[in-house]
């Protein structure tokens, strides 16, 4: 169900994905996604499943858990409000890389790599914006990880 409200607008345009987009184009882009809402403990998409859309976290709380060597779920992150994640199944065309699980009710904006390519055809300036939003969120995780790695490296050769 494609939604319209003045509140998911702005509350839309607050968040890292759809900054930057003028009216029209947001307007475009708010009627392609579906909202999809979740109980708590649903699991949302599955490490290793085929994925061909991305989500926008409206309300609720996620945890992104890869599956470890031991068969463990490892925590990578956890994400609220304002959050994306399936980004990368878009770019890439891989499966999903990690688990994303409701840990309270959640309500998500799903966006089709189909309905991208639809925008794509209709505004490619937009969709260029969307892209480089995409991207930075990217880098910004990158760098994330990168700290993180370093750190667990230092802490390893330390102790």
């Amino acid at each position: 169900m494609a939604v319209s409200s003045p509140d998911l607008k702005a509350f839309l345009l607050s968040t890292p994905f759809f900054g930057g987009l003028g009216d029209a184009s947001l307007d475009l882009l708010i009627s392609m996604l579906v909202e999809r809402r979740f109980d708590v403990g649903a699991t949302i998409v599955t490490e290793g499943e085929p994925g061909r859309s991305m989500f926008v976290v409206h309300s609720g709380e996620l945890l992104v858990g890869k599956l470890g060597d031991s068969g463990r779920v490892i925590r990578m992150a956890d994400l609220g409000p304002g959050d994306f994640f399936g980004e990368m199944t878009l770019i890439e065309m891989q499966n999903r890389s990690a688990s994303v699980v409701a840990q309270s009710s959640a309500v998500l904006y799903e966006l089709t790599a189909r309905s991208l390519y639809t925008y794509y055809r209709a505004d490619i300036h937009a969709y260029v914006i969307v892209m480089q939003n995409i991207n930075r969120e990217l880098c910004r995780r990158l760098r994330r990880a990168d700290s993180r790695i370093a750190e667990l490296l230092m802490r390893h050769a330390s102790g």
